[in-house]
């Protein structure tokens, strides 16, 4: 389960994803999920589905890595569907047995609920998988740049988002190795109830936290070494320019957004 984890993973491509400027990109997947949100029904949601698909299939990212990026998060599209069904009793009733029913209203939202999460989701992770982290870096940065007139500190608050983002699939690994580790020593974590399975999880959280802490007094001393200072008086060697391939994502995205907004119109 922990290697079907991909947040903060980055998949080097040549396509025109790719090669969006960072900060158009997240710009637009903001407004991917406010397009998410304003679907007021099916056909709504459908062409949100569209856009998802269309877009993964732009990005040339494997299928794959759509099932990948949803494994963890199954138990709480699950639940969510659950609760949905059990819990809204308005329309027909399709079935019902002792104190279960299943009405239309029900079952709609659940399936509803259910497709946006996962469009959600698989959408939003195609932000980190199509941007490298010194890419997403400066586009967060230069995109907060206004609030430096407030002395907010832009550019420390830009790295930190993105080593804490990019640190995630190396603390997977290092959870992985950890846990491989304690099951050679002969630890049990898969038998017994809750609390044992909470108690087993000790002998791995604890190391995870002496290398967390670790890797971060490493890489702060690394920083000092390179005599990083924060953002004042640093010059950066890739400048963020727009593109012709941007001006076509905007328009692309606002194309589907109007199609969402038109369905809620007229459907």
């Amino acid at each position: 389960m922990l290697k079907d984890i991909t947040i903060g993973q980055y998949f080097p491509g040549s396509s025109p994803i790719h090669r969006m400027d960072s900060r158009v990109k997240i710009l637009l997947t903001i407004s991917f999920i406010v397009m998410l949100f304003i679907a007021g029904n099916k056909y709504g949601l459908a062409v949100g589905v569209i856009f998802t698909l269309v877009t993964y299939l732009i990005s040339g990212i494997p299928f794959k890595m759509i099932l990948k990026s949803l494994k963890p998060i199954l138990p709480i599209i699950i639940l969510t569907s659950i609760l949905n069904l059990l819990f809204i009793r308005s329309g027909e009733v399709v079935w019902e047995w002792k104190f279960i029913t299943l009405t239309e209203d029900g079952i709609h939202t659940a399936v509803f609920m259910t497709v946006r999460i996962v469009c959600l989701i698989i959408g939003s992770s195609l932000l980190t998988y199509t941007t490298s982290p010194i890419d997403l870096t400066d586009g967060i940065e230069r995109l907060l740049s206004p609030l430096k007139k407030i002395k907010v500190p832009v550019h420390e608050l830009a790295m930190m988002m993105t080593i804490a983002l990019r640190f995630i699939p190396t603390l997977i690994e290092e959870t992985d190795k950890i846990m491989a580790a304690q099951k050679a020593r002969g630890a049990d974590m898969e038998t017994g109830g809750p609390i044992a399975r909470a108690r087993a999880l000790v002998p791995i959280l604890i190391p995870l936290f002496v290398s967390s802490f670790r890797r971060a007094e490493e890489l702060a001393l690394a920083m000092e070494c390179r005599c990083y200072h924060g953002g004042e008086g640093r010059t950066r060697m890739k400048q963020l320019r727009l593109h012709f391939v941007d001006l076509c994502a905007v328009i692309y995205v606002a194309a589907f957004i109007a199609g969402v907004v038109l369905t809620n119109i007229f459907f």
